[in-house]
């Protein structure tokens, strides 16, 4: 084998490189357009997250927000409710897990763990029942004194934990905050 020989082939897997590194490029700016495309628009981005103001909300009642076209109740709760919240053995309960977006890991349903506020007196959750996504009635309604899916008799304590019913998971308590005393943000 002579030098030319081996020079020849050094020249080859060059062009076969330089071929190879071309079309990855090409493929990749024919391909970024259809893939970038998928991604949210500006004005889906900004509905992302709203905030509500919840200032005139005085214990004891609710207000539903709609967040990402759904249901969000939030909830001024009394301490009567956050007692009997609070006395719940979580044996009893058919879904032991808290649901909580704001919370890291399968967390225990106990009251504190559902609810925005250390004191308990914030509830934040997504107003779809969890069975068939109806939209359950609240204001002490159901057995439990918290919400009742008239729909397929689903009823949540003032936890919204499910402790009768078909539905199989509490409510699930969405991404939340205060950002100021009287804001909180969703999302």
């Amino acid at each position: 084998m002579s030098h030319a020989d081996d020079h020849e082939g050094t020249r080859r897997d060059f062009l076969y490189y330089a071929t190879a590194g071309a079309g990855a490029v090409t493929a990749g700016a024919a391909i970024w357009p259809l893939v970038n495309q998928m991604n949210p628009s500006a004005d889906v981005q900004a509905l992302a997250s709203i905030r509500v103001d919840v200032d005139g909300l005085e214990p004891g009642t609710q207000i539903t927000v709609k967040w990402l076209g759904k249901p969000v109740f939030i909830r001024r709760r009394t301490a009567k409710e956050i007692e009997a919240g609070r006395a719940v053995e979580l044996d009893s309960l058919p879904d032991p897990i808290a649901r909580n977006g704001n919370k890291s890991g399968d967390l225990p349903a106990t009251d504190e763990n559902r609810t925005l506020d250390e004191a308990g007196e914030w509830l934040v959750q997504m107003g779809v029942c969890t069975h068939l996504g109806c939209v359950p009635i609240g204001d002490g309604a159901g057995d439990f004194g918290g919400w009742f899916c008239p729909c397929h008799g689903s009823h949540y304590d003032t936890a919204g934990r499910i402790r009768k019913g078909p539905a199989p998971e509490n409510l699930p308590v969405p991404l939340a905050e205060f950002v100021d005393e009287t804001t909180i943000k969703l999302g």
